[in-house]
């Protein structure tokens, strides 16, 4: 590989993130259990959260109008404000969670530090995104950070043409196929999969990657052997 810049998505592959998530939906359910069963809810506030990425994008803030819509939904209009007010206690939870890095994560960042540029590409909320990389105290590692509303071809094209490097030239590491993987190998970049015990239904693919420039590891030191 002729690269030069190594980016790393953030959320489950730097740090903890999904695991919160499931968590806070826990208890989003558990407060209108008398209106629908758990399962419902779930389906429910899944649905609507993909039809408001248009809107509000992907990130904690948007999750939280997600859980009021569906809790309207659910309730039939009947939710009262102090059942407003718990969801937005949730969400505020979820805001404040600990940054948890996975092992190994910064064993590998001080391995390739001088080596190459290494930047951090991920999807969510920008001031959010910034608070979790300043509380991991990673942020002296990187070069730069790329917060994108959504990870597809155009937005990587995006970030090699600002980086100035062809696309050959960059290498993403990531837990989604769908974000992190797929789209780089469109482009001609070279992707590594750090796969994670927990992925969110909607960065699922059912199909496999083959391809030349592709690896898949089980942890992220592993990364360290192709590069």
């Amino acid at each position: 590989m002729n690269v030069k810049v190594i980016a790393f998505d953030a959320d489950d592959t730097l740090w903890v993130n999904e695991p919160y998530f499931r968590n806070t939906e826990e208890k989003f359910c558990s407060l209108f259990s008398e209106f629908l069963p758990t399962h419902d809810i779930e389906r429910e506030l899944l649905k609507t959260e993909i039809g408001n990425l248009g809107l509000y994008g992907y990130g904690i803030k948007g999750f939280v109008l997600s859980m009021i819509e569906t809790a309207l939904k659910v309730t039939d209009g009947q939710i009262n404000t102090q059942a407003i007010e718990k969801i937005l206690a949730l969400g505020k939870e979820l805001l404040n969670e600990p940054i948890e890095l996975l092992e190994g994560v910064e064993q590998v960042l001080q391995t390739l530090q001088g080596k190459y540029r290494l930047v951090v590409a991920t999807k969510g909320d920008l001031l959010d995104q910034e608070r979790k990389l300043r509380k991991s105290n990673l942020s002296e590692y990187f070069h730069h950070i790329e917060v994108m509303s959504e990870k597809d071809d155009a937005s990587y094209l995006k970030l090699v043409k600002h980086l100035d490097i062809q696309p050959a030239e960059l290498l993403m590491i990531g837990n989604s196929l769908k974000s992190d993987i797929i789209p780089v190998l469109n482009i001609g970049g070279h992707a590594i999969h750090v796969p994670y015990h927990i992925t969110w239904v909607h960065e699922m693919v059912e199909n496999q990657v083959e391809h030349e420039n592709f690896k898949s590891v089980s942890h992220i030191q592993e990364v360290l052997q192709y590069i």
